[in-house]
């Protein structure tokens, strides 16, 4: 029996984070709105280059081949350019032959809003209050951050890989809080007494629930979707983790407890594509090797 269709993943991600906008941005920072349209209209023609999250949005759209007709995951374009400037990433959506048809261009306003009217799973951005602000909103965002001064990646053949922290991302910030504020000792306490306990819905569950929705549309050694819970949570706090994700009666794939080891070498072993996590120590650690999405917490 085939399974049921399910709705598509939709991701939408900044033209910044898709493209490598970097030199034209540099032009409107220093010399205005005016010398940026004619620079980027006199430049529609020439191809840019991949951006930060490119090979991410190949290996997301490459989910689709599958079945064409009933697509796996949509990808939405959300850019502070206008229209006319706009036509330049069109341009090298085609070239690059990404299957995107979805974009919305502002002309410098807000693009998180249009992510939350997409109904949008994840939201990618290179601006930290783009991420901040959708985040606020109840969607999954997160800063990318590409891997050390190197050129975008290309994508990696085999399944997408999906790494993500747990504290402050599948799940509240509530425990971290206690562990920043009382400390380790406190902090094992509290998820002792606690572990039958669910913890709180993080920004990203939505999105991994959505992940696990494709999953279940697959046996497990052919599924095309990898995911990975890397926590610096040890036992004893490990069990209420379990728990958790038991009681959302969701899969994840690996769950590695590093008790406070660098996870780098660690999301390195499981060849993950992306990794998304709250400590900015963390993520910079792992783009050494992958791009990384910093899940900016809420201020005070």
């Amino acid at each position: 029996m085939i399974p049921p269709a399910v709705s598509p993943l939709i991701v939408a991600i900044s033209s910044r984070a898709l493209f490598d906008l970097e030199e034209s941005h540099a032009v409107f920072e220093q010399q205005g709105v005016e010398a940026y349209a004619l620079w980027q209209i006199a430049r529609e023609d020439q191809p840019l280059r991949p951006g930060p999250a490119f090979s991410l949005v190949q290996k997301l759209l490459a989910l689709n081949q599958a079945d064409p007709a009933a697509p796996t995951v949509e990808v939405i374009l959300l850019s502070r350019n206008s229209a006319d400037t706009g036509l330049r990433v069109f341009n090298a959506i085609r070239h690059h032959g990404l299957d995107i048809s979805r974009a919305v261009f502002t002309s410098g306003g807000n693009l998180w809003p249009y992510a939350a009217a997409f109904q949008a799973h994840l939201f990618l951005s290179l601006d930290p209050e783009d991420a901040r602000l959708a985040l606020q909103a109840g969607l999954a965002a997160a800063v990318i951050l590409p891997p050390g001064d190197t050129p975008a990646p290309e994508a990696t053949p085999g399944p997408l890989r999906l790494a993500f922290d747990g504290d402050a991302v599948l799940f509240s910030d509530a425990s971290e809080r206690i562990y920043e504020e009382r400390g380790l000792a406190a902090f094992h306490e509290h998820e002792s007494l606690s572990a039958h306990e669910p913890l709180p819905d993080g920004p990203f569950r939505p999105l991994l629930e959505a992940l696990q929705r494709i999953q279940q549309r697959h046996p497990p050694e052919l599924c095309p979707i990898r995911t990975a819970l890397v926590t610096s949570r040890g036992a004893p706090a490990h069990e209420r983790v379990i728990r958790t994700l038991r009681a959302w009666n969701i899969r994840v794939d690996e769950l590695l407890f590093l008790g406070g080891l660098d996870k780098a070498s660690f999301l390195l072993a499981f060849g993950a594509d992306i990794f998304f996590d709250d400590h900015t120590g963390h993520c910079e650690s792992a783009r050494r090797f992958l791009p990384a999405g910093h899940v900016p917490r809420a201020k005070g």
